[in-house]
């Protein structure tokens, strides 16, 4: 009966979660700057009316408003899996140092030149980067990880990340360039278009998939390693599924958003009591409750400023950081 409740609860919370990211997307779409009617928009591409409200729409609103939902789910699925596979509440692509790695691979790209060459380095570099994160996290905080370990792990890798792409700022060829990899680091899904979409899209897509097949093997593995075996789960297949899932999905969309923090670890601290604390059935809403977040901090920046682009990352990271505080601090016994 227990589990059919929360399975009721869970099926509710995730329409719910749902028809809220679709209601922030419509928003989003109408706000800016300018005033546009979506309906005469749609109306003039299905006609191949070129228009102002066309281009508008099409070229600046639509990839914005579906990167910012994109983005925001993938950071927060990618937060609950990683808190499910490193068993602890203080695991995050941010706090971890996986949005920084993947943000360096990315700037290395840029830096060298090689994002022009092909786009598939761009992404390439931001996935490259995500997966060494996880593999050093893994092996830096150990199977059974403390939070002291973990947090010490994450430290040390954003140290190293952060000092690595503060060199390539300080040898970048021209003040612009440099300006370019800053601006691109605060975190933004503005001045995105349609191509940056379909560029990211597919990596996100089946990373997040590669994370959801994983949900079971979340569960189980909560209750121990021995009893995940004995569940007849393998424990190598299974972790190389999510490191190579959360590789593929937060190295996307680093590359095409920049370091956007603290998504992964707010939102699934949330959310977990409305899923029985079960890590598997937090995957889901984790990743439309991110979506959800991400949109309405979208709509926030563009109402707020509407002469100065108030980038997506400063947003969440004034969000972010008194809650990590909080959370700290209501775990504070639990170190050691």
């Amino acid at each position: 009966m227990r589990n059919s409740h929360i399975d009721i609860n869970r099926y509710l919370l995730v329409g719910s979660l749902l028809v809220m990211l679709v209601v922030a997307i419509v928003i989003d779409l109408g706000v800016g700057p300018v005033t546009v009617d979506i309906f005469d928009a749609l109306v003039n591409i299905l006609n191949k009316d070129i228009s102002q409200a066309e281009i508008i729409f099409f070229e600046i609103r639509l990839p914005r408003a579906l990167l910012a939902g994109m983005v925001g789910f993938t950071l927060g699925l990618s937060g609950a899996a990683l808190q499910g596979l490193l068993k602890n509440p203080l695991a995050g692509p941010g706090l971890i140092g996986v949005s920084s790695c993947a943000a360096l691979g990315a700037i290395i790209m840029i830096y060298y030149g090689l994002a022009t060459v092909h786009w598939v380095f761009l992404p390439a570099g931001g996935m490259i980067g995500a997966m060494l994160s996880v593999v050093f996290i893994f092996f830096l905080a150990g199977r059974n990880s403390s939070m002291t370990s973990l947090i010490l792990a994450g430290i040390a890798i954003n140290a190293a990340a952060s000092s690595a792409t503060a060199l390539a700022l300080n040898f970048a060829d021209s003040p612009y360039a440099m300006s370019e990899m800053v601006f691109w680091l605060l975190g933004s899904v503005s001045n995105r278009s349609l191509t940056d979409l379909g560029i990211s899209l597919p990596f996100m897509v089946v990373g997040a998939a590669l994370i959801l097949m994983s949900s079971r093997f979340l569960d189980a593995l909560s209750l121990g390693e021995d009893t995940a075996q004995s569940m007849g789960f393998s424990l190598g297949k299974y972790r190389t599924l999510l490191i190579v899932g959360v590789a593929l999905s937060v190295g996307a969309a680093v590359s095409v958003s920049g370091n956007i923090g603290f998504v992964g670890l707010v939102v699934p601290h949330m959310l977990r009591p409305f899923v029985g604390h079960e890590p598997g059935r937090l995957l889901l809403v984790s990743g439309l409750a991110g979506g959800v977040l991400l949109v309405m901090a979208d709509i926030f920046v563009q109402t707020l400023s509407s002469t100065q682009d108030l980038k997506l990352g400063v947003v969440t990271a004034l969000v972010g950081g008194p809650f990590f505080l909080l959370l700290v601090y209501r775990s504070r016994n639990d170190f050691s």
